[in-house]
């Protein structure tokens, strides 16, 4: 593990280890408050996880092709104006992005998790394309040298120096997937949303705090889960975090 990560799960514990200390100072009635919504976070994390899961799962089907595709020498010339075309999507509110959703494929799971995949795809795309276009050259050349065709220098050569790089992206863009997954409620999409848009209705900093918080750790849970991926798929002479 390298430096930057340890730095970022030493103040990930902290927080973690101010807002227990806070707990303890507000007493028993936070503890209770919180306890008595335990069934409906149950629930609602059950859907949270199934959002991210299954929109996540499309962005990566998706955009890992995508991004390899416009990697290749043939797509040159059209590339950067389709990452500009990306970067000018992601710069639309996720929440109008679930509206429209909504307008064509109606209320409910379906819209959330299109929106959802929408809000994913640039950071994969965009990694995949970084990664594999600096893979050194000298190892496409090494590889053409003995004969491997350009399927198999893909395969065997570009995609393995690449996988950290996209395995960055695959973080960014499930940690962005969670953290957003909430606003799925507002079109019918149910999750942690629930809870934290109805306390906030209501006035009642429990019930919000009570979908924040999972929404939080389940962010902090998919980066520890996607990076131990990482560590053990990624090959050990491109994986910095193995140096």
């Amino acid at each position: 593990m390298d430096k930057q990560t340890l730095k970022r799960y030493l103040y990930v514990g902290l927080v973690l280890l101010a807002f227990v200390l806070g707990i303890q100072l507000e007493g028993d009635g936070f503890i209770d408050e919180m306890y008595s919504y335990q069934e409906d976070v149950m629930y609602l994390v059950v859907q949270h996880i199934e959002l991210v899961v299954i929109s996540g799962a499309i962005a990566i089907a998706v955009a890992i092709p995508l991004g390899t595709i416009l990697s290749r020498p043939r797509f040159a010339a059209i590339a950067e104006t389709a990452m500009q075309g990306l970067n000018i999507g992601t710069t639309i509110p996720t929440l109008a992005i679930l509206a429209l959703a909504m307008s064509f494929l109606g209320i409910g799971t379906l819209p959330a998790v299109f929106g959802l995949c929408i809000a994913s795809l640039l950071p994969i795309v965009r990694n995949t394309y970084t990664g594999l276009k600096e893979v050194p050259a000298h190892m496409k050349e090494a590889a053409a040298g003995i004969g491997m065709t350009a399927n198999q220098m893909l395969f065997k050569v570009e995609l393995p120096n690449a996988l950290f790089v996209i395995f960055a992206g695959i973080r960014t863009a499930l940690a962005i997937n969670v953290g957003t997954a909430p606003l799925a409620f507002l079109i019918g999409g149910g999750g942690l949303g629930e809870l934290i848009f109805t306390g906030i209705d209501l006035d009642e900093p429990y019930m919000m705090l009570a979908g924040a918080i999972p929404t939080a750790m389940l962010a902090i849970l998919v980066d520890i889960l996607i990076a131990a991926i990482a560590f053990l798929m990624v090959p050990k002479g491109v994986n910095p975090q193995r140096a």
